[in-house]
């Protein structure tokens, strides 16, 4: 993972401050997460020190700094999601993978990202599980949903 890193910052040859963005998402694309160790590489590079470029990348919630689980499930918060329930879902499934939100479970299955709107407001509340909508989920569907996965087989 470390040579990937290097590689993406000789591309950037003569890179500045300016280009810290830049430079993580493309880490970001090539690993899934933005590693402790990329963090200090970039910094070396960019002279700029960790704490300023984790600075950065906490302020965007688009940056992740845990690799994503097999199964990754988006809970949108919307505001026709909000309204029908979202909030509960988002914590019985936390409860039942026993992980928190931008978070991934311990055996690395899954993995909850939080969204502003996937775009199905009409069927809301929604989860997006590795880019399957489930539309009017409860509390009670989300442990069928994630039992789904959970027993699927590759």
């Amino acid at each position: 993972m470390l040579k990937e890193i290097d590689i993406i910052l000789d591309e950037h040859e003569g890179a500045a401050r300016e280009d810290l963005i830049p430079i993580l998402q493309e880490i970001q694309e090539n690993q899934g997460y933005i590693s402790e160790n990329a963090i200090v590489k970039v910094g070396d590079y960019l002279n700029l020190p960790t704490s300023k470029i984790y600075g950065v990348a906490t302020f965007y919630n688009q940056f992740r700094f845990e690799p994503k689980g097999k199964h990754h499930i988006q809970v949108c918060r919307g505001t026709a999601c909000h309204v029908l329930g979202s909030s509960t879902v988002l914590d019985q499934l936390e409860k039942h993978l026993k992980t928190k939100a931008d978070q991934t479970t311990r055996d690395g299955m899954f993995s909850i990202e939080v969204v502003a709107c996937i775009g199905a407001c009409g069927l809301a509340p929604v989860i997006c599980v590795d880019g399957e909508f489930y539309a009017k989920v409860t509390s009670d569907s989300i442990k069928e949903i994630v039992e789904t996965y959970r027993n699927k087989i590759d």
